[in-house]
C-alpha cells in the first residue's frame, strides 16, 4: 500500500460526507461510516470520479454489516469464524467478484488495504445470505472503528460542522439533522403506531443488501428487519406479526422513505 491509496479512499470519503450526510445520520461513528460507503462506491464503480491508483474489478459488489450482528444471524449456519471469532465494533466487508478471477483481484487488495483492513475469509459465495451471488467468490475484511483513517477523514471534513443547526447542535454532527424528501410526511400526520415508532429513541442502519437493517432500542437491544420479506427478529412480530408490522418495521420503512438509511438495495438515497 502507499499514501496514495489511502488518500484516494478519504477523498471518495470527504465526498460521500459532503453530499450524503443523511447516510449517517443514526450512527455513534459517522467518519466510519462515510469511509464505508467510499469503499462501495469506489469499487463497484459508482465514485463520482474513479481515482487511477485504485485498479477497477469488473464484476465486484460490495456488502458490509456489524461483525457481530452477521454471527448472531448467520454463525450456525456458514464457517467463517472458524478462525476469527466475531469481533465487536468491527465491520465485516464481504466482497463478492467473479468466479474465474483468482487470486483476489488486486483492486480490492488495494482499497482493503489502504484502510488497514485485514483478511480473515475467502471462499464460494454460495453460503448463507449469498443467494445472488451463485457461481462467485468472495473474500472477507474486517475493519475496527476508531480507526486511524476515521481520524484522517475527521480532520478533512472539521468544516462541516462550523455551522450551527437550527436546535442547536452543530450542523456537522448528522445524529442532529433531519434531512428528509420532497415528499415525506409530518410526524403529525402519520398513523399513530406509525408515529409512536418514529418519535421513539431508535438508530437504524442497513445491515446487508436486499432489504435486511438493524435496528437498535433505546435499552440496547438489537433486532434484524426484513424490509423486503416483512419479518423481524423481535417478539412482538414473532408472536403476534401485528398488522402494518411492528414498530421496527416501521420505523425501517419510514427511514427509507425519508431518505435516512440506505435504500434496500443498497444505494445511496437522492442527493437532497
Amino acid at each position: 500500500m502507499t499514501e496514495r491509496h489511502l488518500r484516494a479512499v478519504l477523498a471518495e470519503a470527504e465526498r460521500v460526507a459532503e453530499q450524503y450526510d443523511q447516510i449517517a445520520q443514526t450512527t455513534n461513528s459517522p467518519t466510519h461510516e462515510y469511509l464505508r460507503y467510499a469503499v462501495l462506491r469506489l469499487l463497484e464503480g459508482d465514485a463520482n470520479a474513479i481515482p487511477e491508483e485504485v485498479p477497477q474489478v469488473d464484476g465486484v459488489t460490495v456488502g458490509y454489516g456489524r461483525d457481530q450482528a452477521m454471527y448472531d444471524s448467520w454463525g450456525s449456519d456458514v464457517e467463517w469464524w472458524d478462525t476469527v471469532p466475531p469481533q465487536d465494533d468491527c465491520t465485516r466487508f464481504r466482497v463478492f467478484y467473479p468466479e474465474d478471477q483468482t487470486p483476489v483481484p488486486r483492486g480490492i487488495l488495494t482499497v482493503m488495504a489502504a484502510l488497514r483492513a485485514w483478511r480473515v475469509w475467502e471462499g464460494n459465495a454460495a453460503t448463507c445470505g449469498s443467494y445472488d451471488h451463485r457461481e462467485r467468490r468472495e473474500v472477507h475484511f474486517l475493519w475496527p472503528e476508531g480507526n486511524l483513517a476515521e481520524a484522517l477523514l475527521e480532520n478533512r471534513i472539521q468544516e462541516i460542522g462550523s455551522a450551527v443547526a437550527p436546535d442547536g447542535g452543530q450542523a456537522g454532527d448528522v445524529r442532529d439533522r433531519m434531512l428528509v424528501s420532497d415528499g415525506s410526511t409530518s410526524a403529525d400526520d402519520l398513523e399513530p403506531r406509525t408515529k409512536r415508532a418514529v418519535e421513539e429513541a431508535m438508530t437504524v442502519s442497513l445491515l446487508a443488501k436486499g432489504g435486511r437493517y438493524e435496528v437498535e432500542a433505546a435499552s440496547g437491544n438489537r433486532y434484524e428487519v426484513d424490509i423486503i420479506g416483512q419479518s423481524c427478529t423481535c417478539s412482538d412480530w414473532q408472536q403476534r406479526a401485528p398488522d402494518g408490522g411492528c414498530k421496527h418495521m416501521r420505523r425501517v420503512d419510514h427511514e427509507i422513505k425519508q431518505g435516512q438509511v440506505p435504500r434496500p438495495d443498497g444505494q445511496l438515497p437522492p442527493q437532497v
